[in-house]
């Protein structure tokens, strides 16, 4: 029987976290770093990066593009060794077939399911040496239809097959795993509802918080704290998982 003194202590191991700057991303990067893990946060938004510095000087930070392969390829060519990759960094948009334009549909799939691609290949050499974890930032839009939300819920279901296809292809050499978090209270929401119902956010917060049987939005930590586990050695025979974090709304 296995016995760890903290099955959830990270000492020893490097974390990048892509979109790491805010929201969840930033989450995971600050209870990481708490469980002893070196943590490289990247991210393309050079302000919200040096803020995070401040309060956690001993992180690395990069400033990348994850649209750019070129960038990418750089970013990771930077780091010595790497355990874990959690992809977080990820984009919507709003409208039905019809209403969404080619632009519209490219850019969301860029980000999200290409930007998911470039990280991960940039990756691989690495945590194939550490046999590693890849942790994918899903979402129950994969999972199931969400109105007008064409183009997200489309990316968000290929970033769930990528997560099961890749734990195939390296069954004993990676673990990659997927959360999939309902409506999480976020500055991804937060634009979402400056951006789409900037006269009625309390309206359709109130709204979104119904829609999830607990009656309320998620939060960061709680998906970060789900994130760790993953990510930890107490997930040792977890592998090619979706694991949902979602308030029951893929239940009811």
């Amino acid at each position: 029987m296995l016995m760890l003194t903290s099955p959830f202590d990270l000492h020893g191991k490097t974390a990048l976290v892509t979109g790491g700057a805010s929201g969840i991303g930033e989450a995971i990067v600050r209870l990481f770093e708490s469980a002893g893990a070196s943590i490289v946060a990247l991210d393309a938004n050079p302000t919200r990066l040096d803020e995070l510095k401040l309060g956690l000087p001993g992180i690395a930070a990069l400033e990348c593009d994850i649209t750019n392969e070129e960038a990418v390829n750089a970013a990771f060519a930077s780091l010595q060794s790497l355990d874990i990759l959690v992809n977080c960094a990820g984009i919507g948009t709003v409208g039905s077939v019809e209403e969404t334009s080619l632009e519209e549909f490219r850019r969301v799939h860029q980000v999200n399911v290409e930007g998911t691609f470039l990280t991960t290949r940039a990756a691989l050499p690495l945590l194939l040496q550490s046999k590693g974890v890849v942790l994918n930032m899903g979402s129950v839009a994969g999972l199931v239809g969400f109105k007008r939300r064409f183009a997200y819920c489309s990316s968000k279901g290929a970033v769930i097959a990528m997560t099961r296809q890749l734990a195939v292809d390296y069954p004993t050499t990676l673990r990659v795993n997927c959360i999939a978090p309902g409506t999480v209270d976020s500055p991804f929401v937060e634009a979402y509802l400056e951006k789409y119902h900037r006269h009625e956010k309390d309206k359709v917060r109130t709204e979104l918080a119904g829609r999830q049987p607990l009656g309320r939005l998620g939060t960061p930590d709680e998906v970060a704290a789900l994130a760790l586990y993953l990510c930890s050695p107490a997930a040792a025979f977890v592998t090619g998982s979706i694991v949902t974090i979602d308030g029951g709304l893929t239940a009811a």
